[in-house]
């Protein structure tokens, strides 16, 4: 019988027709979603912009017309040193146990490019050597859940983004910032002395039950600290006073602690991210 669906299995990209049995297939995977929180996901990926030449959803394995394996992935492009950069978020993976052992196939697709950045965001810890001996590279180690409103900072008037920018705040991340608002980001841009600084924040809950939000994006984490008690008490004001920050050690100027030793987030190619730098990532798309 093994023999016999190793011959049938065949690896394609996934196509729209293939949403609902992938979202079947991954909520078989991961109990805790339903099919629906996938399916969410997927149609997402199919309204969004992906860079031309790479997969809108990922690779599936295929057996007797039906998908047994799923690897997604979530291409975009980001700007690095003043060019366009590709990165590739390796976002969920789930194998029917009897292809298994024929599930490398998925990666094997993917990480080919030498030319695309690869993240792995949520590796599970016994998984992380695994990862490494791939030619993964740490890029963060843990994160800080601050509460911001008890620092200090520059004085900064804020604004929140429900939509489209106004023209008077344009920005270069005008596209990310309104993408990011439509999948239920909060999107702020804060007016400071020396320009506009925008700050991306995706909604998350600590222990499934203590509202929180991740910081998704901003030019570099030293704009957060600056403005940590504006934005902090602009987040309290609405109900959250905390806010996870993917760090690699400690950072000076937030009030907080470590959390998430092990969660470690990953890179494996020519453009890492900064920290703070996750747009366009599974948090976002698919959520929590």
């Amino acid at each position: 019988m093994v023999t016999d669906a190793r011959r049938a299995v065949k690896r394609r990209q996934i196509t729209e027709s293939d949403l609902e049995a992938v979202a079947a297939l991954l909520s078989r995977g991961f109990r805790m979603r339903p099919a629906r929180y996938w399916l969410r996901g997927l149609h997402r990926q199919a309204a969004r912009a992906v860079p031309e030449g790479y997969p809108r959803f990922g690779y599936l394995l295929e057996s007797e017309g039906r998908p047994v394996a799923v690897l997604l992935t979530i291409f975009s492009e980001a700007e690095n040193a003043g060019r366009r950069v590709v990165r590739c978020n390796l976002s969920s993976w789930y194998s029917e146990p009897a292809f298994a052992g024929q599930a490398a196939l998925l990666v094997s697709a993917v990480l080919r490019d030498k030319d695309v950045t690869y993240l792995n965001l949520s590796p599970a810890p016994h998984t992380q050597p695994i990862i490494e001996r791939q030619g993964f590279h740490r890029f963060s180690r843990g994160q800080m859940l601050c509460l911001p409103w008890l620092s200090g900072g520059e004085p900064l008037r804020i604004h929140r983004i429900r939509g489209r920018m106004p023209a008077a705040l344009d920005l270069p991340e005008r596209a990310l910032i309104e993408a990011h608002a439509a999948y239920g980001c909060l999107c702020l841009v804060g007016e400071a002395a020396d320009g506009l600084h925008p700050f991306v924040l995706a909604p998350r809950r600590i222990k499934r039950l203590l509202p929180t939000m991740h910081l998704i994006y901003c030019r570099d984490p030293s704009d957060f600290v600056r403005f940590a008690g504006p934005l902090g008490r602009h987040l309290l004001r609405h109900g959250c006073p905390s806010v996870l920050v993917d760090v690699d050690d400690a950072v000076p100027g937030l009030v907080g602690c470590r959390v998430g030793h092990h969660q470690n987030k990953y890179y494996r190619g020519p453009n890492p991210p900064r920290l703070g730098e996750i747009p366009y990532t599974e948090g976002v798309i698919y959520g929590p």
